[in-house]
């Protein structure tokens, strides 16, 4: 039977600042981190393999050849990619860097907790899109709201900037996209 206790403000906000910074109740002292923290992530971008003539901070590849762009996180596109243990965590990988490859979703779904899998194996699981350069531009543009390549930098043009309203002071040209009667 519970009892109607009565604690002062002060005393909740020191509970509450306890319960807060100690670890989460559902993982005991002894168990390890299931996800990839920050550092350990920025890391494993910065290790894939970058896509020529793209922004590398926007646009790398898996270790089956895969075009991932860096925004499109945890979602289940061809672009989308997933941080994947290299050594499963069920079979005791660690949530470092060093056991962290990025991977297309769906790759990394099919995967699931294989590990020592071959680049073939892995392509077969791939969603097999090749990008031309200008879809990539198009992509990009629509994610970012800029390209950033070399000897392409441009930005996206305001609705004002279209009518004729506004003419912007940054000097960064406006994209040339195409269009309708333009093919990719």
């Amino acid at each position: 039977m519970y009892r109607n206790v009565s604690i002062s403000w002060t005393e909740q906000v020191k509970w509450v600042s306890e319960m807060s910074s100690s670890r989460s109740p559902t993982r005991s002292q002894g168990e390890r981190a299931r996800s990839f923290d920050g550092e350990a992530k920025r890391m494993c971008w910065a290790k894939a393999e970058t896509v020529p003539g793209r922004h590398p901070e926007r646009w790398r590849k898996d270790s089956a050849g895969n075009i991932l762009c860096k925004r499109l996180f945890n979602c289940q596109g061809c672009l989308c990619f997933e941080y994947d243990h290299i050594i499963p965590f069920s079979k005791g990988g660690e949530s470092i860097a060093e056991n962290c490859q990025i991977l297309q979703t769906r790759v990394n779904r099919l995967k699931s907790n294989k590990d020592e899998i071959d680049v073939s194996r892995l392509k077969s699981y791939s969603c097999d899109i090749k990008f031309t350069v200008k879809e990539l531009d198009v992509i990009e543009m629509a994610v970012y709201g800029d390209v950033l390549r070399p000897g392409k930098q441009c930005r996206c043009r305001t609705v004002a900037e279209m009518l004729g309203q506004y003419k912007s002071k940054d000097r960064t040209a406006p994209c040339k996209l195409p269009y309708a009667d333009e093919s990719l």
